[in-house]
């Protein structure tokens, strides 16, 4: 028996468990697209809306290789402009959720101006007020930077200003009884308080702010793996379709590993 109270076998156990986990999750997919690439081969499934695997990556490859048109790659331009799209929309709504919402759930006064504001406009689709962000902003990339910044901040918000309602009373009041000051109250106090909440929030944003985007590069871009999508399906290049798919599949499961990283960092002791 060791110290942390797990016998040896147990903790054989656990690691070969671990190990069938990874593997199935790497083994399945691979699986998928075997069957996949099997019934195009024997025209099972109709490969004009189904394409073989191997016909969609090789235009991948022809993608990520320069032209004249696109000196970088075609895949790599989209990519980079729909990734920078991301992170600047992303970080204009995330941080200001966080503020706020340490502000609601210290303050009671901020609480309860700002809470029906929220109540009222978070069922609201946020891609139906593109066209109102495309009036005000014009079609460049203001707008885009708009729609991610409004379906992100709500997510984070609504989890910071859970996270701080859960914090203990006790850990207020120490820090009241300690004079703490307002500055103090939100960096020593409600803020590590809240992070694990802040941290899901900030997931859940990820992940929106990718279907927002692709959402808002269908109408209202000339660039972007939305645009890529739709261009394609429009004059009916289905490989080309895929390829965008899978890059934003991928893009998303990369986003995942690394806020679930980031997470073990900031809240170790969630995963003990």
């Amino acid at each position: 028996m060791s110290a942390s109270g797990v016998s040896p076998a147990g903790s054989r156990l656990r690691l070969q468990g671990a190990a069938l986990e990874r593997g199935l999750s790497v083994l399945s997919p691979l699986i998928l697209m075997g069957l996949w690439e099997l019934f195009a081969q024997l025209h099972v499934i109709d490969t004009r809306f189904f394409p073989a695997p191997s016909s969609i990556f090789g235009v991948l490859w022809q993608m990520l290789r320069p032209s004249s048109q696109f000196p970088t790659g075609e895949l790599w331009f989209h990519l980079g402009i729909s990734l920078e799209r991301i992170a600047i929309g992303f970080l204009l709504g995330a941080v200001p959720g966080i503020v706020i919402g340490l502000a609601m759930g210290l303050f009671s006064p901020i609480r309860a101006v700002v809470q029906p504001l929220i109540d009222a406009t978070f069922p609201i689709p946020k891609i139906a007020i593109l066209p109102l962000f495309i009036m005000i902003f014009g079609i460049g990339e203001e707008s885009k930077y708009a729609i991610i910044a409004t379906a992100v901040i709500y997510l984070v918000l609504i989890n910071t200003v859970a996270g701080v309602r859960n914090i203990d009373r006790i850990y207020l009041d120490v820090g009241k009884n300690f004079h703490a000051s307002r500055l103090m109250m939100f960096t020593d106090v409600a803020f590590p308080g809240a992070l694990p909440l802040i941290v899901a929030g900030v997931k859940l944003g990820m992940g929106v702010a990718l279907l927002v985007i692709v959402s808002a590069e269908f109408v209202g871009a000339r660039s972007g793996l939305g645009y890529l999508i739709w261009t394609s399906w429009q004059v009916f290049q289905v490989e080309k379709m895929y390829v965008g798919l899978l890059i934003i599949a991928l893009v998303g499961f990369t986003s995942a590993v690394l806020l679930n990283w980031l997470e073990r960092a900031l809240v170790p002791w969630k995963h003990v």
